[in-house]
């Protein structure tokens, strides 16, 4: 019922998941207390709450329950009920500490990369605004030119290209000798390299614009750093 080429299959093709019982051995005692849930299988849960950007463990554990490929991920099969959300949170909240995550992630993140399932050519760009120090009641208006969209010079290059290879004359750009136009701005009094930020329910303020770059070695770590917090959430 799952297909061959299903990416969990994929990922449990590439995983020896078993090396987990010797990363939380000394967690669990042999002779004392209830049988507990599988350690491979907590994990697993885990790990598809990520992949496939699921909300919340209680959701995530509803999805189990009714996904076939997610039972089949986890070795549940149709007449075994699936762990409770609350035992799952449990877990990642009191038995794997930061240190036994930290250590999963670098083993599946070396295996990944030994499988050649890792690429770090990939950059991935998040833009934030961070506030200026300065008043916004301290600001002047002012007269800047404005500048011409970089899509109609690309779209007029591309149509002068296309017809140079056809044996036409080119069009004439004219742009450069017109007036440039100008709008009106405001500008901060205390900070003229600060812009003017308004968003949402944000308060209108001055701020800078910040880029951040990361690789995807990077976004995974930030996503398996950060799993005992977000798996938790119910």
């Amino acid at each position: 019922m799952v297909p061959q080429d299903h990416l969990l299959r994929k990922i449990d093709s590439a995983i020896d998941f078993k090396k987990i019982y010797e990363f939380v051995e000394d967690l669990y005692c042999e002779d004392n207390g209830r049988p507990s849930v599988d350690p491979v299988v907590l994990f697993k849960i885990v790990l598809i709450q990520h992949i496939y950007g699921i909300s919340s463990l209680r959701r995530t554990l509803e999805e189990v329950s009714m996904n076939l490929a997610y039972r089949w991920f986890i070795g549940y099969p149709l007449n075994e009920a699936v762990p409770h959300f609350s035992t799952v949170s449990y877990n990642f909240k009191h038995r794997f500490n930061h240190a036994t995550v930290e250590y999963v992630f670098r083993w599946v993140l070396k295996a990944a990369a030994e499988e050649g399932y890792l690429d770090t050519e990939a950059i991935f760009v998040d833009g934030t605004h961070i506030k200026a120090s300065a008043n916004l009641k301290k600001q002047a208006k002012k007269a800047v030119p404005k500048q011409a969209k970089r899509y109609t010079k690309e779209l007029f290059d591309e149509v002068n290209k296309d017809r140079e290879e056809h044996g036409k004359k080119p069009f004439s750009d004219d742009s450069d000798k017109k007036p440039p136009q100008e709008k009106e701005t405001v500008v901060s009094t205390t900070d003229p390299e600060s812009g003017v930020f308004h968003k949402g329910e944000h308060k209108k303020c001055f701020a800078y614009e910040a880029h951040t770059q990361l690789a995807t070695s990077a976004i995974l770590s930030l996503v398996f750093t950060s799993l005992p917090a977000m798996s938790t959430t119910a």
